[in-house]
C-alpha cells in the first residue's frame, strides 16, 4: 500500500515522509474527512513499534496502547468478499474506554 502512496507523493513533487504516508493511508479509508478529522485520525498512527501488534484505542480520550497479537481464537479477519483485492494484511483495533475515562464516565467495561 505504501509503495502506491509513495509514488503519488513523488508524482506531486513531494518528499516521501512517514507523516505524509500516514495521512494518505488515513484518507484512503476516510475520503470525505475535514482537516480536523484527518489531524485527529492520523495523530495516533505514528509509532516506533513496527513488529506485528494490535492497538487498544480509548473512545473517550483517544489514548492508544500497543498489544501483542491475539492468541487463541482468531478474530474475524477474513472479509465476506475480496472485491478483486489480493489481501495481504488485516488490521485489528480494540475499541473501548481507558481506566481514566471509565471512571469519569462511569462506563461499565465489556471485557476485563
Amino acid at each position: 500500500m505504501n509503495n502506491h502512496r509513495a509514488e503519488q507523493l513523488r508524482a506531486a513533487g513531494l518528499r516521501v515522509t512517514a507523516p505524509r504516508l500516514a495521512t494518505l493511508d488515513w484518507l484512503a479509508e476516510h475520503p470525505h474527512a475535514t482537516a480536523e478529522q484527518v489531524a485527529d485520525g492520523v495523530r495516533a498512527r505514528f509509532e516506533t513499534r513496527t513488529a506485528d501488534h494490535h492497538h487498544l484505542v480509548c473512545r473517550g480520550c483517544g489514548r492508544t496502547e500497543d498489544v501483542d497479537h491475539v492468541v487463541g481464537a482468531a478474530p474475524c479477519v477474513e472479509p465476506t468478499t475480496s472485491a478483486g483485492f489480493v489481501i495481504d494484511e488485516a488490521e485489528v483495533v480494540f475499541w473501548g474506554y481507558c481506566p481514566a475515562c471509565r471512571s469519569s464516565r462511569h462506563t461499565a467495561p465489556r471485557f476485563e
